[in-house]
């Protein structure tokens, strides 16, 4: 790339830097106006795989890149470009505006030294919630672009993956669970037939092991009951098999909708949502998958580092404790609960389960089907991304008395 062209996109990136400035800290929704930035008619499909990269490595980076920008947006941008994920869209651009620099990515400090900067790129608050999140190697990795991980849904997965490779993608089979696979190119994978014919769904790793570390039994009958958009309903339809049953629970009409399309897709007849939470029921599990702060999702969604508070933890440990109340009472006698959330704070993760379980003496903590190498400290299973190079994620199973 010449060095005129990748000039004219330091330009075009600054403007969209700029635009965004005042949302930085405070809009949740600021994928939303990155969205409607990259969507300009003059951007090609590669200029934006490029804007889009720099411009969420300038708000993993946020603090470090107001500091370079009072100094020089020049040398914001060329931070920018260095920090960023090397991709075929990126290389170019890198290449002209830092030749010479070292090859990324050294560790956090190192990173910070070169740059001559001193910000802290985590919430110093968070740090009681999240001791590992602020060492290595957990630091460097809530500080790279988050994976591309999916669930094989098929007993013939060896189609799917033939259909990425005559795609010239490269992909890698977990080692850990055999139906996950990542796939390391940026590639549209609802364009492919086995996504089309429902042979796989886009769900991370990290997400994938909070169904597959609970002891589940094919054949059981199961309560979803925070489905969203069916993405663990879908799994627990398949751990449970054809003769399981699966009621999935959301009280947003449109997510249900987009689960009865994937579950259609799929092939899942035993799944059913319902627009009604169940008052009585005597289900072999249930699935409280709760709302949260989203912590654990700050790789691939990094401005929610900078627009969340201590107060919001503490409203969504409030409403994880109701909603646990409400549907462990849906559980059968020596039934499981299995709760989960993709947050990294103890706040809403271990702390929520203790509280659950002073005031609930008919449930005890159930032993792991698998930890996925994860130690076990206090009640629950803490993913952490660096592990298995994932989003993070908090579960553990709570077992009802006969």
């Amino acid at each position: 790339m010449s060095l005129s062209i990748a000039r004219n996109q330091q330009q075009t990136v600054l403007r969209m830097w700029r635009s965004l400035q005042p949302h930085l800290r405070s809009d949740r929704n600021l994928p939303a106006r990155i969205q409607e930035a990259l969507h300009r008619r003059e951007f090609g499909a590669r200029d934006r795989r490029l804007y889009r990269e720099l411009l969420y490595t300038g708000v993993r980076y946020l603090p470090w890149i107001e500091e370079l920008t009072a100094r020089s947006e020049e040398e914001a941008v060329r931070a920018v470009a260095w920090l960023a994920t090397d991709t075929p869209a990126t290389s170019g651009f890198r290449a002209a505006l830092v030749p010479g620099w070292p090859p990324p990515p050294p560790p956090i400090s190192a990173r910070a030294r070169h740059l001559g900067v001193g910000g802290a790129l985590l919430p110093e608050w968070f740090r009681h919630h999240c001791p590992a999140a602020f060492i290595s190697p957990e630091l460097e990795s809530l500080h790279t672009r988050a994976p591309l991980w999916i669930r094989l849904q098929t007993d013939a997965p060896d189609a799917v993956l033939a259909e990425f490779t005559a795609r010239h993608w490269r992909w890698r089979q977990s080692k850990v669970l055999p139906e996950a696979c990542e796939i390391l190119e940026e590639a549209d994978l609802t364009a492919t037939t086995a996504y089309r014919e429902g042979r796989f769904e886009i769900q991370d790793l990290g997400s994938q092991f909070v169904l597959a570390c609970a002891p589940i039994a094919r054949g059981e009958r199961w309560l979803d009951a925070c489905a969203g958009a069916g993405g663990k309903a879908l799994q627990l339809a398949r751990l449970l098999g054809p003769a399981g049953r699966v009621d999935a629970f959301d009280p947003r009409a449109d997510a249900l909708e987009e689960l009865r399309q994937r579950a259609r897709r799929g092939g899942y007849a035993n799944i059913h949502p319902l627009t009604q939470a169940p008052s009585t029921a005597d289900y072999d599990g249930v699935l409280v998958d709760a709302p949260c702060s989203g912590s654990g999702t700050w790789r691939r969604a990094p401005h929610l580092k900078w627009c969340t508070s201590p107060a919001d933890i503490a409203a969504h440990a409030r409403r994880q404790q109701e909603l646990l109340d409400r549907f462990s009472r849906l559980v059968r006698p020596g039934g499981l609960l299995v709760y989960a959330t993709c947050s990294l704070s103890r706040q809403e993760n271990q702390e929520v389960v203790a509280t659950f379980l002073a005031v609930h003496a008919g449930f005890t903590t159930a032993p792991f089907l698998r930890t996925f190498d994860y130690p076990v400290a206090g009640p629950g299973l803490a993913i952490l991304p660096a592990r298995h190079n994932t989003d993070g994620f908090f579960a553990v199973p709570l077992r009802r008395a006969h």
